[in-house]
């Protein structure tokens, strides 16, 4: 550059993009391996595929058409061929359910987990790149297999921590919308925007309420900001068949069923999956999963062109407080359901299939809410250096406490100034420093510093918990393993 000076990046991350940093990492980690003694016991076999895929094989692409490659991150290669980032976890499953087929057990029950990614405006909570987490069974046509996933989901949430009582899991079937679609006259495909307009504001109801679903029923809604929403178009005797199943959800399930029968009229769509309901609860109550875990719930839309029968969600009951301060109901972390068109791009033969997928981020903000998570990790035992010429000695030291299974490790910044490796130690949340100098080398002794009872000792620490684990003990050094043991425990 002409001024001499030279032109450095920004360190920063990229717009929509965020890094994860200790506990975030370690508390994922924990939850996802908890997620994956679940889906392991019910006979599912881990799948990682590439983070690439063809644009081709990928297939149906996002709704966000005004971003560059209609939401995804794509680009030509050298050959010409179109290269994209997996947007989820189920394309790249359908491509590899038709590439091995002939080697893969029929039906292929696998879970995969892992980053996505999606090139769509980002805002608060929404980011570009996020985890999922999902669970999918390939090849089988009975809606057992649907049935299974629902009940492994709910083992799921509590095996991460999540009370029962606390979430429920809400099932419905995509063919009794269809039905619904049906006796409201929105059948066939002249009235594919229609039907769309339907769904989208049948799965706002929580949201909107009767009224403003009503609205988007008719000749459309105007939002408090003055923003028009087009309507469906329908008139009253047909919104009226469609609120009538917005509120078709009964007591109990077999209530809530013969409620659906009756909306669904003479339709056979609806009738059959009216009976696929049944007999997903009749499996469910046979395994012990009752409606205070698993109920049926018409109110669950999901994927507008995307699932053929059984729809799921799980939702988490209890309240938080939002950024106002105001209290309301967690929501969704999970959904899924049977989408047995998908492999079919792939071999012109319809593959059926069924799965979940956890929303890693929002299941974790959930446990963080609960106080289920662990919080701030413990750092490692930090071992001082004290003389340049003895590391051999300190790397001793470090390795025996590795060897017993302790976290720990050697000061590796510049030595001169031990009140900065005390600072070093502190920022790392180190919960032990261990000293050596010259004194204790001859007395065959170390001091272990309790930095975690040091910090609060002017804060809380009675003159009875000081006398009984005072912050700084010397012992002897070849009690060092056992001493350092003794003041990590609770």
């Amino acid at each position: 550059m002409s001024d001499g000076k030279i032109r450095r990046p920004k360190a920063e991350t990229p717009k929509g993009f965020r890094d994860y940093f200790g506990a975030e990492v370690t508390e994922r980690k924990a939850m996802l391996d908890a997620i994956t003694g679940v889906y392991h016991r019910y006979g599912f076999d881990p799948l990682e595929t590439s983070a690439v895929e063809t644009v081709e094989a990928l297939g149906k692409f996002l709704p966000d058409v005004d971003r560059p490659n209609e939401g995804v991150f794509a680009w030509q290669d050298e050959d010409k061929d179109w290269l994209a980032l997996r947007y989820d976890l189920t394309a790249p499953l359908a491509r590899v359910a038709a590439q091995f087929r002939n080697d893969l057990p029929s039906p292929y029950r696998r879970y995969a987990m892992g980053p996505v990614w999606r090139n769509e405006k980002p805002g608060p909570g929404r980011f570009r790149q996020f985890y999922q987490c999902d669970a999918d069974t390939v090849g089988a046509p009975s809606v057992a297999a649907d049935a299974e996933i629902c009940a492994m989901l709910a083992d799921a949430l509590e095996a991460v921590g999540i009370d029962r009582g606390d979430y429920i899991v809400k099932v419905n079937n995509r063919k009794v919308l269809n039905g619904v679609m049906e006796v409201a006259g929105l059948a066939g495909d002249a009235k594919t925007e229609e039907r769309g307009i339907v769904l989208r504001a049948i799965d706002k109801i929580d949201r909107l309420g009767a009224e403003g679903v009503r609205a988007l029923l008719g000749t459309g809604r105007r939002d408090e900001s003055g923003d028009f929403t087009k309507g469906a178009g329908l008139n009253a005797e047909q919104a009226e068949v469609v609120m009538g199943f917005t509120t078709a959800k009964r007591d109990t399930g077999d209530e809530t069923l013969a409620r659906l029968r009756e909306l669904i009229g003479t339709s056979a769509i609806g009738a059959e999956g009216v009976a696929e309901l049944e007999m997903i609860a009749d499996l469910l109550s046979a395994q012990g999963y009752g409606p205070d875990r698993i109920v049926i719930d018409p109110g669950v839309v999901r994927g507008l062109g995307y699932y053929t029968g059984p729809v799921y969600e799980a939702e988490l009951t209890f309240q938080i407080t939002d950024e106002k301060g105001r209290p309301r109901n967690f929501g969704s972390v999970a959904g899924g359901g049977r989408y047995d068109d998908l492999v079919k791009r792939f071999t012109g033969q319809a593959v059926p299939a069924t799965g979940v997928s956890i929303g890693v981020d929002r299941l974790l903000a959930a446990l963080r809410a609960k106080g289920r998570t662990a919080g701030e990790a413990a750092g490692p035992v930090v071992v001082t250096v004290m003389d340049r010429d003895r590391m051999a000695d300190y790397m001793a030291m470090v390795g025996e406490l590795r060897a017993a299974g302790i976290r720990a490790e050697m000061y590796l910044g510049n030595p001169k100034n031990f009140g900065n490796q005390l600072k070093y130690a502190d920022k790392r949340g180190s919960p032990v420093a261990v000293i050596q100098g010259g004194n204790e080398k001859d007395a065959g002794t170390v001091i272990l510093k309790d930095l975690i009872l040091g910090a609060k000792i002017a804060e809380s620490a009675t003159l009875e918990e000081w006398k009984d684990r005072p912050a700084q003990v010397e012992v002897p050094r070849a009690d060092l393993v056992a001493a350092v043991r003794k003041m990590l425990m609770p």
